[in-house]
């Protein structure tokens, strides 16, 4: 995603943070809406979580071009501690791409990059645009955008680092060969690098008073899914899937733009790289082409026509570990109806045994096998997260899931799963949890957004003899039909003189009592929001729909909360 202008730090963009490929893409999909309120989540700077986000990884996902602007994707590694953020504006990276890369001569200072930097075991995301201001054994990196990504598709897994050592030649080549393709097409992850529209200041027009020039930028993305989601269809061409997700379209509206694409599939086991560029076309109406092996999941479909090839076996010291049988047996016992959209799904250890703890706002990643899901008639897992939605002390797990009208895994759930049936599982995880520091705390939520927040109203109350902090619990919803855990809320508030309820009902229904089933008709603002006076040293936790979020969040910013003290989480309709 890119802009026209720089504002100040202070600000957040207040115009449509998306380019016209961007925007294209949302109106034929449907959500062009959510350009006119998505500026918050994209800043010119990175808040303290960010920063704190990327000085602790062991690898960041770089993309870039070449000399004939052609964009590729690599994997910078290095030492604990090997990537810093002096300021909000800066990022050093104590490496650079080594001399068999593809950009090994590309990174130099002027040049627009897109970095993402992603942590596979606890599925944490952040993604940033910049200009490289030095260059040589590291990169000096000015931040033009930075974003949050969800959790979702992520692949867990965990890292270790080998003794380096010298790697073999790097093998090049116009198409892949068998070997290559079967890689591919066992791969559950990839990373994709395409161009946007930017801007780029690499000399000091800001500076000088002239105006920025128009270059091409860089935005580095991740791709992931069940084994085989990626397919070589027989000319070598790799036919990708398309997933709901944040409604953004940033690779989709950069390839409407320019359809040159880069690729990189990373050999986990053995810290192979596989680099590829080539040209991408996309397929707007997958349901009208379908043949066998099409993913039944897709929106859309890119095919992406190999032009060059990079094969750099053992290119990293880094290796990573993952089981592919969720760990967790659990079995539903019991499952109830919470609104007109919503059920939930109690769930115990098959085994009878103690289930991981979680903290409150942690999700938890169940795989469920769907009958008549397969890719090339192989059977598939249907992954998805869900908020933990019951007390970290129950002993149980509960998750709450709304029913999406053409959502897969929500469907089976709904209409599949009933009590006595076996789920698996991996363990909870998940960084969107309640604040260590003190003060005031406000509990925003929206629709099935509830979910986290419930769970942190029960430990809040749990703690309310140690912690005598005033916390309000503010929800939204559109009336008592699709209210739901509205007795579990007001049970929970009746045992705590430290927590204050505000319920919006923006369409309440006649059998709707105000006072009673909700405090306030309409939709949330950050002025509501401020006017509970929780304070300046309050902290605001927000989960709902990207929107909700997005208008929620700049308001507090502009009425002078700092960003640190907002943390959100958002959703899709992922199904």
């Amino acid at each position: 995603m890119t802009r026209e202008t720089m504002p100040s730090q202070e600000t957040t963009f207040q115009e449509t943070p998306f380019h016209e490929g961007e925007l294209a893409a949302q109106r034929r999909a449907g959500v062009e809406s959510l350009a006119s309120s998505a500026g918050s989540f994209i800043r010119d700077y990175m808040p303290e979580q960010h920063r704190a986000f990327f000085a602790q990884l062991p690898f960041v996902v770089v993309a870039a071009g070449d000399a004939q602007g052609r964009p590729w994707v690599t994997l910078l590694e290095g030492d604990e501690g090997f990537i810093e953020s002096p300021d909000a504006r800066t990022l050093a990276v104590a490496a650079a791409p080594g001399a068999q890369d593809p950009l090994a001569s590309a990174i130099v200072a002027g040049v627009d990059v897109g970095l993402l930097g992603i942590e596979l075991a606890t599925r944490r995301r952040n993604r940033l645009n910049g200009v490289i201001r030095a260059a040589g054994d590291g990169l000096s990196l000015e931040v033009r955008q930075s974003f949050g990504n969800c959790p979702q598709y992520i692949r867990e897994r965990e890292w270790r680092r080998v003794e380096a050592a010298a790697a073999p030649d790097a093998t090049v080549s116009h198409r892949l060969d068998s070997g290559q393709r079967a890689r591919i097409a066992a791969a559950d992850t990839f990373f994709i690098g395409s161009l946007s529209g930017s801007v780029s200041d690499p000399g000091s027009a800001h500076d000088s008073g002239s105006e920025p020039s128009k270059s091409r930028g860089y935005d580095a993305s991740h791709r992931g899914g069940e084994p085989g989601f990626v397919q070589v269809i027989g000319d070598g061409t790799l036919r990708i899937p398309d997933y709901a997700g944040n409604n953004f379209f940033n690779t989709i509206g950069n390839l409407i733009q320019d359809p040159r694409v880069g690729l990189l599939f990373v050999d986990f086991e053995t810290g192979g790289m596989l680099q590829i560029t080539g040209r991408a076309s996309i397929d707007w109406a997958p349901q009208e082409s379908q043949d066998e092996g099409r993913d039944p999941n897709a929106k859309r479909w890119i095919e992406v026509s190999v032009e060059q090839v990079f094969d750099r076996p053992a290119a990293l010291a880094l290796r990573w570990r993952r089981e592919d049988e969720a760990p967790l047996r659990l079995t539903v016992v019991d499952k109830v109806i919470e609104s007109d959209q919503i059920t939930s799904f109690y769930l115990a250890g098959a085994d009878a045994g103690a289930l991981p703890p979680f903290q409150a706002g942690q999700h938890l990643a169940v795989e469920l096998e769907i009958p008549h899901q397969s890719i090339s008639n192989r059977p598939r897992r249907v992954g998805r997260s869900y908020s933990l939605s019951g007390s970290p002390s129950a002993g149980t797990y509960r998750i709450s899931v709304k029913r999406e009208e053409k959502g897969t895994a929500s469907r089976f759930l709904h209409d599949g799963i009933d009590i006595g049936d076996r789920v698996a599982a991996r363990p909870p995880a998940g960084e969107f949890v309640l604040p260590s520091r003190q003060g005031p705390l406000v509990l925003v939520s929206a629709g099935v957004g509830i979910t986290p927040m419930l769970a942190m109203l029960h430990a809040v109350v749990a703690e309310a003899e140690n912690e005598q902090r005033p916390v309000w619990f503010v929800h939204a919803t559109r009336h008592g039909g699709t209210h739901a855990f509205q007795a579990e809320v007001g049970a929970l508030i009746s045992q705590s003189r430290n927590v204050t309820r505000r319920v919006f009902y923006s369409a309440p229904r006649p059998s709707d009592t105000a006072g009673v089933d909700y405090d306030i008709q309409g939709r949330v603002t950050a002025d509501q929001l401020l006017a509970l006076g929780a304070g300046p040293e309050a902290s605001y936790l927000l989960c709902g729909p990207a929107r909700f979020l997005a208008e929620i969040s700049a308001g507090l910013e502009d009425r002078g909360v700092d960003a640190d003290r907002i943390d959100f989480e958002t959703f899709g309709p992922a199904g």
